[in-house]
């Protein structure tokens, strides 16, 4: 019943007079409400900028995953490839009877040469190079009285770098002191 009686009083008031009745109440109501509102909107404010920086790290990852994998695809096709470039190399410095195919051997040679260079292919130059055993694999150590202490003094296979990165190492004879 009390409850009825105050729904009556309730009534009886204008609205104004409802509102006038307690002030205080129901701007601490407003206020606890807005400082509500304000936190979630913070929390929601901070999940959206970690989401998106989520979402860009995810992105940057996935860029870097895919050109890492069309450039290790690329290193493999160019490793399958440079045998063919060795035995071109052998078969151009035989002699040949037939001046016409032997300027047809070099021809192809040259264009497929070219072409791995253009996709990142690089021949390392040897030649009045020292000996280092991360570019250079020392197949013979001959001793030489003339040339200077791991200096190169021939080449047996020529060794490449795909587009900055070791594709094959060079086969090398080394001089050394005796």
């Amino acid at each position: 019943m009390a409850d009825e009686e105050k729904l009556a009083t309730d009534e009886k008031l204008s609205p104004k007079e409802n509102e006038a009745a307690d002030p205080a109440a129901q701007l601490a109501a407003v206020t606890a409400e807005r400082d509500r509102l304000a936190a979630e909107k913070a929390e929601l404010q901070d999940r959206f900028l970690r989401r998106q920086a989520e979402f860009e790290n995810f992105r940057r990852r996935v860029e870097r995953d895919r050109t890492d994998f069309l450039e290790f695809a690329g290193m493999e096709s160019a490793r399958a490839i440079v045998p063919m470039l060795d035995d071109f190399e052998r078969a151009l410095k035989v002699k040949c009877a037939n001046k016409d195919y032997a300027k047809g051997m070099e021809l192809i040679y040259q264009r497929l040469f070219e072409a791995l260079k253009k996709l990142g292919l690089e021949p390392m130059e040897t030649k009045g190079q020292t000996f280092d055993p991360y570019l250079h694999h020392a197949v013979d150590r001959v001793p030489s009285e003339e040339a200077e202490e791991g200096a190169i003094l021939e080449e047996y296979q020529r060794g490449y770098n795909f587009k900055g990165r070791l594709l094959r190492p060079a086969m090398v004879k080394v001089a050394v002191k005796p």
